[in-house]
């Protein structure tokens, strides 16, 4: 019997733009693709390893032409919307009481600033779980295994009765290796306030 739900946030509450926010800035940055540096320097500041300031100054090196601005704009783009009917829907789950509420969720911490000035009921959002883990807080990242395992410590869960939602095959498949259930959500067709629909049979 499932009894904590382990959520993603990106495509899974607050909508995403992944694509469009890839080609605009390979279009910025005049590239085909991102670089070996590049995509090590974006993991290491999801993982709380390296400073904003630090992030920033990486990319005013490697694109001098470009203002701290746009480079904040491209990185930003990726986040959209956050609809209000998820809100409810976890508020919902919150007053029933019925499973424990966790988040988890690789990103950081410009992202969390856009957010927190931008979605006026994010701390509201926050509230409502009982545990919020942030890749760059606790300084681990899907889907290495170690980030399940210590949300799993932390929180003394048989995996279970977990079930994690999240957008990315490579997360959920890291998930499951560990026995924790998993709903692979696809943001196109999907909508987490389908769940008990969905995964009926773990209900």
């Amino acid at each position: 019997m499932i009894k904590i739900l382990i959520f993603d946030f990106g495509d899974v509450f607050i909508n995403l733009d992944k694509v469009g926010a890839m080609q605009n800035a390979l279009n910025l940055f005049q590239l085909k693709e991102f670089s070996p540096e590049m995509i090590a320097c974006n993991e290491a500041y999801e993982q709380g390893q390296i400073s904003s300031e630090a992030f920033i100054t990486f990319y005013k090196n490697e694109f001098p032409n470009l203002s701290e601005p746009e480079i904040l704009d491209a990185w930003n783009y990726i986040l959209k919307d956050f609809p209000t009917h998820r809100l409810a829907f976890l508020k919902q789950l919150a007053s029933d009481k019925k499973y424990q509420l966790i988040l988890l969720s690789n990103t950081n911490a410009l992202h969390i600033k856009w957010i927190q000035e931008r979605v006026a009921f994010y701390d509201d959002f926050k509230s409502q779980f009982d545990q919020f883990y942030l890749s760059h807080e606790i300084q681990l990242r899907k889907p290495n295994h170690s980030i399940y395992q210590f949300v799993l410590d932390q929180n003394n869960l048989n995996p279970k009765t977990c079930l994690f939602i999240d957008d990315t095959e490579e997360n959920i498949h890291a998930a499951s290796q560990l026995g924790i259930h998993t709903w692979h959500i696809n943001p196109e067709t999907d909508d987490i306030v389908n769940l008990f629909n969905v995964k009926k049979d773990l209900f």
